[in-house]
């Protein structure tokens, strides 16, 4: 089987081709409702995420919203 590898908060990482943002984001151990995404330098709209297919040399950064005062 092929993969893709792709930088994850500046860490080399390899998934299988077809992977769906979503089900990135959970394979990594990340609650999709409790982060934001960079997606090769710009900030992807959580609408968008669904059709989202991660491609070889994709850079992505994960950012957890950390709530508290």
């Amino acid at each position: 089987m092929m993969y893709v590898t792709l930088q994850v908060n500046g860490e080399s990482r390899t998934f299988p081709p077809a992977t769906f943002l979503p089900e990135l984001l959970q394979k990594l151990g990340f609650n999709p409702r409790l982060v934001a995404v960079e997606y090769n330098g710009e900030i992807l709209h959580h609408q968008f995420w669904s059709e989202t297919q991660i491609k070889d040399g994709d850079h992505l950064e994960i950012v957890t919203i950390v709530g508290g005062g």
